[in-house]
């Protein structure tokens, strides 16, 4: 359930609610909106939800106790109806914006990673992207250069300005990934590591949660719920392709969870049409239809050389295929932009450089 605030509730009845709140055993969640505080119940309340309603109403300073209908409270709009902006460096995410993370699949050499991540950033590219560990189907495939990719995309933020994302797979890598990289990437076979899902939300780095081969809407924003109820705001949310029972390409690209992701949540909306696809000559045909839909960013696989690739070449582009992409996807998002509706954005500011963030 959800406490609304009156208008003009005093600082003193915020806290006496949440003090109630605590005291039942619930964990209290504000959210100060444009015009008023609303207190968002967290917990099991079972059969103490008429009464335990009944007494948050008759507190000093409530206007009014609403249940929520979805299980997912923290993420909802009905709880923040405002669109969550995620500022890191210099990049903004949710915005109005178009986010752009491009690089490799997997880091290969310090090489490599350098001249993709300068021939992305004078593309237009917003964020670095680049696996570190990498998981794979198979046990004999490339698994990534683990901490020593960590160093060299330190390294590329350092020679771009740009931040970096990158893909954590346990809960004992967080700290060390968070070290080095701006935004942590939970890939789509860990969207229900619930483990790992806590463990990120103890760090004070933006979080982009992949939607998992067979998972609904509502899995996904429960795993973003995981990371919220930690203690980290910062969240966006990736769309990637589900599995059905076609073949052809290697999921299939539901961008229709884009627009509804939107009515449901205040969390920014990334779409992947790289591993979507997983394969080259769809990327940006997807990557436009996720720009029409309203996709806040778009997140692509660039390689120097993709058929060199150590990882997943057939869905990577090269640097001039990808610099053509930013050029075709630009005007495009210009032209939809005031097509779709949103509420004043309230901006969340998790700081500057690695190393440079306070710990929630």
């Amino acid at each position: 359930m959800f406490v609304v605030m009156a208008r003009n509730a005093t600082e003193a009845e915020v806290l006496g609610v949440k003090s109630q709140i605590l005291a039942e055993g619930m964990t209290p969640f504000e959210h100060q909106g444009a015009e008023r505080v609303v207190i968002a119940v967290v917990g099991e309340v079972g059969p103490r939800k008429a009464d335990l309603s009944g007494r948050l109403a008759a507190l000093a300073g409530v206007e009014q106790v609403t249940p929520i209908s979805r299980p997912f409270k923290l993420t909802s709009r009905e709880f923040h109806p405002e669109d969550t902006v995620i500022r890191v460096l210099d990049a903004v995410i949710g915005d109005g914006s178009l986010t752009m993370m491009a690089g490799p699949c997997s880091v290969e050499s310090r090489d490599q990673l350098f001249e993709t991540a300068d021939a992305v950033a004078a593309a237009g590219a917003t964020i670095i992207r680049g696996g570190a560990f990498k998981p794979r189907t198979s046990p004999y495939s490339f698994q990534g250069l683990g901490v020593e990719a960590l160093r060299y995309l330190a390294e590329a933020r350092e020679r771009t300005g740009l931040p970096v994302i990158t893909e954590v797979m346990e809960p004992n890598q967080v700290d060390i990934v968070a070290e080095y990289a701006d935004i942590l990437q939970i890939g789509a076979r860990n969207m229900q590591n619930y483990s790992l899902l806590n463990a990120a939300g103890r760090v004070a780095r933006p979080v982009m949660v992949k939607r998992g081969f067979g998972a609904t809407i509502e899995e996904l924003l429960m795993a973003a719920e995981y990371i919220v109820a930690a203690g980290n705001p910062n969240v966006m949310l990736c769309e990637r392709g589900i599995r059905t029972f076609e073949t052809y390409t290697r999921n299939t690209m539901d961008l229709a969870a884009v627009p509804v992701l939107h009515s449901l949540t205040h969390l920014p909306v990334i779409v992947d049409p790289s591993h979507a696809t997983g394969k080259r000559w769809l990327v940006r045909p997807l990557a436009l239809g996720g720009v029409a839909v309203g996709a806040d960013g778009i997140m692509v696989e660039v390689h120097p050389d993709p058929d060199s690739a150590l990882s997943d070449p057939e869905q990577q582009l090269d640097i001039a295929e990808f610099a053509a992409l930013m050029r075709d996807l630009l005007p495009v998002h210009e032209h939809v932009r005031g097509l779709h509706d949103g509420a004043a954005p309230v901006v969340a500011d998790v700081g500057a450089a690695a190393g440079g963030l306070s710990r929630h």
